[in-house]
């Protein structure tokens, strides 16, 4: 496995999710236009119809890519099908949830607690999974320390916890053209090289099929963005992402490289919770934090590509890390 092989595998995933995109679009605009919030920026408001579940691509990119390469060059068959057994999992409550918002036309999509309730189902099955049948069972590697922590009996609370911040992190995240798209193809490049490094092969293949998938339906989503990835993608990718990092025991530099859904997270929280505490008020204009800055005035290209260097910077201290 080289640099190479992670170079192969994202340009076959970008060509298939680059085709993909490109034939869903038209087929997606008739069925799933997207509904966009009234509260939100003025400029969002001309974004309406714009075909959403555009996640499809990625998902079925990615996985393909994945596939291939273990074929050819081999690999952990059991954290392959791991992980993409939690990536499509995610895949579907998403799919589901943007079925019945943007086809089905209900606004509601799948309730809170059915949605929540399907992820942690799937978020306890790779906890048990792995606590009970992977290599390394529930020691967690500690970055800059250097060293393995067995966590006992709190591995399974963590490992559901972290895909759960995870998951809906990046799902937080995907509110403007290109940014989750974008952010992730960066994040999932470094654990590309990370699963290298470490010589972790399925991780390593699956990391470079999704920054190739990412990537591939970037061309499309980029500012002024032709489709979105909806909850079919961002659910997926989120899902995914702490899995492999999960299996490739590198768990714990996903909030270092992964800053920015961190924040996103963290803003929504904040927002929500003085709003409560203060019965009105508000520390930023709109969360997540992304829309607080278009509030203030950033063209939103600007506040993506802000956002996109800030994960590249991120993703360097990352690589100094490991």
């Amino acid at each position: 496995m080289s640099y190479i092989n992670i170079g192969i595998i994202i340009i076959i995933a970008f060509i298939i999710s680059v085709v993909l995109t490109k034939l869903e679009i038209p087929i997606l605009r008739a069925k799933a236009g997207q509904n966009i919030r009234e509260d939100g920026p003025q400029s969002h408001l001309s974004k309406a119809g714009t075909p959403s579940m555009g996640g499809i691509a990625i998902i079925i990119s990615a996985v393909a890519a994945t596939l291939i390469a273990g074929l050819v060059w081999g690999g952990s068959v059991s954290d392959m099908l791991v992980i993409l057994f939690v990536f499509l999992g995610f895949g579907f409550i998403g799919f589901f949830d943007d079925y019945l918002k943007v086809i089905k036309k209900n606004n509601l999509g799948l309730r809170a607690y059915q949605k929540f309730g399907l992820q942690i189902v799937i978020s306890v099955a790779l906890a048990v999974f792995l606590a009970n049948y992977a290599q390394g069972s529930t020691n967690v590697y500690i970055p800059i320390a250097d060293v393995y922590v067995d966590f006992g009996i709190w591995y399974i609370p963590f490992i559901v916890f972290v895909v759960l911040a995870m998951t809906n992190a990046v799902n937080l995240t995907d509110g403007l053209d290109g940014l989750a798209s974008g952010v992730t193809a960066l994040v999932t490049l470094f654990f590309s090289v990370g699963g290298l490094t470490y010589g972790i092969a399925s991780g390593t293949y699956f990391c470079a099929a999704v920054c190739g998938g990412c990537l591939g339906f970037l061309v499309f989503n980029k500012n002024p963005a032709k489709i979105f990835m909806g909850d079919t993608g961002s659910l997926a990718l989120g899902g995914g992402l702490a899995a492999a990092a999960i299996v490739m025991k590198m768990e714990l530099l996903l909030p270092i490289v992964g800053l920015i859904y961190v924040i996103e997270a963290l803003s929504v929280v904040l927002q929500v919770g003085y709003f409560k505490l203060t019965k009105g008020k508000r520390i930023f204009k709109m969360a997540p934090i992304h829309h607080h800055f278009e509030k203030c005035g950033f063209k939103e290209v600007h506040v993506v590509i802000a956002f996109w260097i800030f994960t590249v910077i991120c993703c360097v201290i990352g690589l100094g890390i490991i």
